[in-house]
């Protein structure tokens, strides 16, 4: 089970120019967000990256205004785990849960979440805020991230099981972002 304490979110390439070529690209946003919101509410840190922004530009806008507080990790290997900047910036947070959305889901996520089940992560993707191209493609990335040690989640799934009550103000909070 996720816990609050122990996760981070990290959201992998949900760049402008990758997303408008995405099955389910609406989808794929509106559960970005929520999740990034979510994150907010309980005080998870998210790490998110860009992969070459020069060619496939910034973030969804929508997803880079909530997260104005850090800046995006600039990579070229398909694995985040790959960039040097980005281990650093994990293995800060002290934390051995990752909670991983973006795209596409056959091959930065999927060797993410392979090279940090390596590394001795806990790896939840979440399969309603990830994509590929093709479904075809977006469901061998969930196939083989699963094979490779990785746990399927969805975007309320995770969030309910971090937040572990209905009670509260988080709650209230939480809810706005989920309806």
């Amino acid at each position: 089970m996720l816990k609050v304490e122990d996760t981070v979110l990290v959201v992998v390439d949900v760049q402008e120019k990758l997303a408008r070529a995405m099955c389910d690209k609406e989808a794929i946003a509106e559960n970005t967000v929520k999740l990034v919101k979510g994150a907010k509410i309980l005080e998870v840190p998210v790490v998110w990256t860009e992969q070459n922004p020069q060619g496939l530009g910034s973030t969804l806008p929508q997803v880079s205004e909530l997260l104005t507080d850090t800046k995006p990790v600039t990579k070229l290997s398909f694995s985040c785990c790959g960039e040097p900047a980005f281990m650093n910036e994990l293995e800060a947070l002290k934390r051995k849960q990752i909670l991983i959305c973006g795209i596409e889901a056959h091959v930065c996520v999927y060797q993410t979440a392979a090279d940090l089940v390596c590394r001795g992560y806990e790896v939840q993707v979440v399969t309603d805020a990830v994509s590929s191209r093709t479904s075809d493609n977006k469901a061998v990335g969930l196939e083989k991230s699963k094979a490779c040690g990785a746990s399927l989640t969805s975007t309320e799934t995770a969030l309910f099981e971090l937040l572990k009550v209905a009670d509260g103000d988080k709650f209230k909070q939480m809810l706005k972002v989920v309806k």
